[in-house]
Protein backbone atom coordinates (compact mmCIF):
# COMPACT_ATOMS: atom_id res chain seq x y z
CA UNK A 1 0.00 0.00 0.00
CA UNK A 2 2.97 2.61 0.88
CA UNK A 3 4.87 1.76 -2.51
CA UNK A 4 1.20 2.15 -4.46
CA UNK A 5 0.44 5.34 -2.66
CA UNK A 6 4.30 6.44 -3.58
CA UNK A 7 3.58 5.63 -7.32
CA UNK A 8 0.44 7.34 -7.70
CA UNK A 9 0.96 10.28 -5.26
CA UNK A 10 0.83 13.49 -7.77
CA UNK A 11 -2.42 11.45 -9.00
CA UNK A 12 -3.96 11.16 -5.69
CA UNK A 13 -3.31 14.62 -4.74
CA UNK A 14 -4.53 16.46 -7.37
CA UNK A 15 -7.92 14.18 -7.30
CA UNK A 16 -7.99 15.11 -3.97
CA UNK A 17 -7.53 19.02 -4.86
CA UNK A 18 -9.79 18.67 -7.63
CA UNK A 19 -12.62 17.39 -5.29
CA UNK A 20 -12.29 19.76 -2.56
CA UNK A 21 -12.26 22.46 -5.27
CA UNK A 22 -15.32 20.98 -6.41
CA UNK A 23 -17.31 20.76 -3.05
CA UNK A 24 -16.16 24.52 -2.73
CA UNK A 25 -17.90 25.50 -5.86
CA UNK A 26 -20.99 23.44 -5.02
CA UNK A 27 -21.15 25.12 -1.69
CA UNK A 28 -20.50 28.65 -2.53
CA UNK A 29 -22.20 28.50 -5.33
CA UNK A 30 -24.99 27.01 -3.82
CA UNK A 31 -24.74 29.68 -0.96
CA UNK A 32 -24.41 32.89 -3.23
CA UNK A 33 -28.21 31.56 -5.34
CA UNK A 34 -29.94 31.79 -2.50
CA UNK A 35 -28.56 34.77 -1.20
CA UNK A 36 -29.67 36.60 -4.79
CA UNK A 37 -32.77 34.71 -4.56
CA UNK A 38 -33.47 36.52 -1.12
CA UNK A 39 -32.60 39.98 -2.46
CA UNK A 40 -34.86 39.57 -5.19
CA UNK A 41 -38.03 38.21 -3.35
CA UNK A 42 -37.73 34.96 -5.14
CA UNK A 43 -38.30 31.34 -3.96
CA UNK A 44 -35.18 29.55 -2.06
CA UNK A 45 -33.62 26.20 -4.05
CA UNK A 46 -32.77 22.91 -2.36
CA UNK A 47 -29.10 22.02 -2.84
CA UNK A 48 -29.75 19.16 -5.60
CA UNK A 49 -32.08 21.88 -7.71
CA UNK A 50 -29.11 24.26 -7.44
CA UNK A 51 -26.47 21.48 -8.51
CA UNK A 52 -28.66 20.35 -11.70
CA UNK A 53 -29.75 23.84 -12.85
CA UNK A 54 -28.01 25.14 -15.81
CA UNK A 55 -26.17 27.90 -14.40
CA UNK A 56 -24.25 25.62 -12.41
CA UNK A 57 -23.37 23.18 -14.63
CA UNK A 58 -22.48 25.83 -17.50
CA UNK A 59 -20.13 26.97 -15.37
CA UNK A 60 -18.23 23.70 -14.42
CA UNK A 61 -18.27 22.76 -18.14
CA UNK A 62 -17.09 25.96 -19.14
CA UNK A 63 -13.74 25.94 -17.29
CA UNK A 64 -13.26 21.88 -17.61
CA UNK A 65 -13.55 23.29 -21.47
CA UNK A 66 -10.78 26.15 -21.09
CA UNK A 67 -8.71 23.04 -19.56
CA UNK A 68 -9.05 20.49 -22.21
CA UNK A 69 -8.47 23.08 -24.85
CA UNK A 70 -5.72 24.19 -22.94
CA UNK A 71 -3.78 20.97 -23.00
CA UNK A 72 -5.22 19.80 -25.96
CA UNK A 73 -3.43 22.73 -27.78
CA UNK A 74 -0.39 22.54 -25.59
CA UNK A 75 0.80 18.80 -26.43
CA UNK A 76 -0.18 19.25 -30.12
CA UNK A 77 1.97 22.49 -30.66
CA UNK A 78 4.68 21.08 -28.71
CA UNK A 79 5.03 18.56 -31.14
CA UNK A 80 5.72 21.03 -33.51
CA UNK A 81 6.93 24.35 -32.13
CA UNK A 82 10.05 24.86 -30.02
CA UNK A 83 11.11 27.47 -27.39
CA UNK A 84 14.80 27.62 -27.01
CA UNK A 85 15.65 27.02 -23.67
CA UNK A 86 12.72 25.80 -22.00
CA UNK A 87 12.04 22.60 -20.29
CA UNK A 88 8.59 22.72 -21.75
CA UNK A 89 10.01 21.94 -25.51
CA UNK A 90 12.12 20.19 -27.51
CA UNK A 91 15.68 20.99 -28.60
CA UNK A 92 15.71 22.08 -32.30
CA UNK A 93 19.19 21.31 -32.81
CA UNK A 94 18.28 17.85 -31.13
CA UNK A 95 16.65 14.71 -32.59
CA UNK A 96 14.11 13.94 -29.50
CA UNK A 97 12.96 10.44 -28.05
CA UNK A 98 9.40 11.17 -28.90
CA UNK A 99 9.99 11.56 -32.44
CA UNK A 100 11.34 8.36 -32.84
CA UNK A 101 9.55 5.80 -35.54
CA UNK A 102 6.74 3.94 -33.72
CA UNK A 103 7.73 0.78 -36.59
CA UNK A 104 11.28 0.29 -34.70
CA UNK A 105 9.68 -0.72 -31.30
CA UNK A 106 7.17 -3.04 -33.34
CA UNK A 107 8.98 -6.52 -32.02
CA UNK A 108 9.26 -5.57 -28.66
CA UNK A 109 7.21 -7.56 -26.61
CA UNK A 110 7.29 -4.46 -23.52
CA UNK A 111 5.58 -2.06 -26.48
CA UNK A 112 2.47 -1.44 -26.12
CA UNK A 113 -0.49 -3.15 -27.98
CA UNK A 114 -1.24 -0.34 -30.44
CA UNK A 115 2.59 -0.34 -31.30
CA UNK A 116 2.80 -3.88 -31.77
CA UNK A 117 -0.03 -4.13 -33.81
CA UNK A 118 1.09 -1.66 -36.57
CA UNK A 119 -1.01 -0.27 -39.22
CA UNK A 120 -4.35 2.56 -38.60
CA UNK A 121 -4.30 1.60 -34.99
CA UNK A 122 -0.36 2.08 -34.46
CA UNK A 123 -1.22 5.75 -36.45
CA UNK A 124 -3.97 6.59 -34.08
CA UNK A 125 -2.81 5.61 -31.31
CA UNK A 126 0.75 7.64 -31.92
CA UNK A 127 -1.78 11.12 -31.87
CA UNK A 128 -4.11 9.35 -29.09
CA UNK A 129 -3.09 11.65 -26.70
CA UNK A 130 -3.98 15.04 -28.35
CA UNK A 131 -6.81 12.82 -29.99
CA UNK A 132 -8.01 12.30 -26.19
CA UNK A 133 -7.89 15.70 -24.96
CA UNK A 134 -9.44 17.15 -28.18
CA UNK A 135 -12.57 15.09 -27.60
CA UNK A 136 -12.66 16.03 -23.72
CA UNK A 137 -12.52 19.51 -24.77
CA UNK A 138 -15.54 18.96 -27.52
CA UNK A 139 -17.74 17.55 -24.91
CA UNK A 140 -17.28 20.02 -22.43
CA UNK A 141 -17.93 22.82 -25.14
CA UNK A 142 -21.64 21.09 -26.01
CA UNK A 143 -21.85 20.39 -22.10
CA UNK A 144 -21.52 24.14 -21.83
CA UNK A 145 -23.11 25.56 -24.92
CA UNK A 146 -26.41 23.64 -23.55
CA UNK A 147 -26.26 24.38 -20.04
CA UNK A 148 -25.56 27.92 -20.78
CA UNK A 149 -28.34 27.88 -22.84
CA UNK A 150 -30.70 26.71 -20.01
CA UNK A 151 -29.13 29.37 -17.73
CA UNK A 152 -30.39 31.45 -20.58
CA UNK A 153 -33.64 30.52 -20.80
CA UNK A 154 -34.28 30.70 -17.45
CA UNK A 155 -33.12 34.22 -16.98
CA UNK A 156 -35.06 34.91 -19.99
CA UNK A 157 -38.52 33.54 -18.79
CA UNK A 158 -37.86 35.42 -15.31
CA UNK A 159 -37.46 38.81 -17.25
CA UNK A 160 -40.34 37.66 -18.88
CA UNK A 161 -38.69 37.88 -22.49
CA UNK A 162 -38.58 35.36 -25.55
CA UNK A 163 -36.06 32.74 -24.81
CA UNK A 164 -33.39 31.73 -26.94
CA UNK A 165 -33.37 29.13 -29.64
CA UNK A 166 -30.50 26.47 -29.33
CA UNK A 167 -28.78 26.94 -32.56
CA UNK A 168 -29.33 30.76 -32.11
CA UNK A 169 -27.77 30.78 -28.79
CA UNK A 170 -24.12 29.73 -30.57
CA UNK A 171 -23.69 32.67 -32.31
CA UNK A 172 -24.83 34.54 -28.35
CA UNK A 173 -21.85 37.23 -27.03
CA UNK A 174 -22.97 35.39 -23.85
CA UNK A 175 -22.07 32.07 -24.66
CA UNK A 176 -18.64 33.29 -25.97
CA UNK A 177 -17.78 35.90 -23.40
CA UNK A 178 -17.73 32.78 -21.23
CA UNK A 179 -15.46 30.94 -22.92
CA UNK A 180 -12.85 33.99 -24.14
CA UNK A 181 -12.84 34.85 -20.64
CA UNK A 182 -11.21 31.44 -19.85
CA UNK A 183 -9.30 30.78 -22.77
CA UNK A 184 -7.33 33.66 -22.54
CA UNK A 185 -5.94 32.77 -18.99
CA UNK A 186 -5.24 29.23 -19.81
CA UNK A 187 -3.01 30.79 -22.54
CA UNK A 188 -1.23 33.19 -20.94
CA UNK A 189 -0.52 30.80 -18.18
CA UNK A 190 1.25 28.13 -20.17
CA UNK A 191 2.74 30.54 -22.29
CA UNK A 192 4.33 31.93 -19.28
CA UNK A 193 5.22 28.55 -17.72
CA UNK A 194 7.27 27.41 -20.97
CA UNK A 195 9.20 31.04 -20.55
CA UNK A 196 9.52 31.49 -17.08
CA UNK A 197 11.28 28.08 -16.88
CA UNK A 198 14.13 29.35 -18.95
CA UNK A 199 15.21 31.89 -16.22
CA UNK A 200 13.73 29.74 -13.21
CA UNK A 201 14.10 26.83 -11.55
CA UNK A 202 12.15 24.59 -9.01
CA UNK A 203 14.63 21.98 -7.31
CA UNK A 204 12.84 18.30 -7.91
CA UNK A 205 10.67 19.18 -10.47
CA UNK A 206 10.23 17.77 -13.79
CA UNK A 207 8.76 20.77 -15.36
CA UNK A 208 12.38 22.57 -14.17
CA UNK A 209 15.66 22.08 -15.78
CA UNK A 210 18.50 21.03 -13.05
CA UNK A 211 19.30 24.26 -10.82
CA UNK A 212 22.77 24.28 -12.48
CA UNK A 213 21.60 24.20 -15.64
CA UNK A 214 22.19 27.06 -18.08
CA UNK A 215 19.47 29.34 -19.69
CA UNK A 216 20.28 28.08 -23.10
CA UNK A 217 19.79 24.14 -22.35
CA UNK A 218 16.11 23.32 -24.23
CA UNK A 219 14.40 20.12 -22.50
CA UNK A 220 15.52 18.71 -19.09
Amino acid sequence: MKTWLRNNGLTIALSALFLASLIGQMVTGFSHENEERLQHGQVLISFFDFLKGGEFLSTLFENWESEFLQMATYVVLTAYLFQRGSPESKDPDETAPQDRDPKLDEKKATAPAPVRTGGVVRVIYSHSLGLALGLLFVVSFVLHWANSFRSAVDEAEQHNQPPPELLGYLADSRFWFESFQNWQSEFLSTALLIVLAIFLRERGSPESKPVGAPHAQTGT
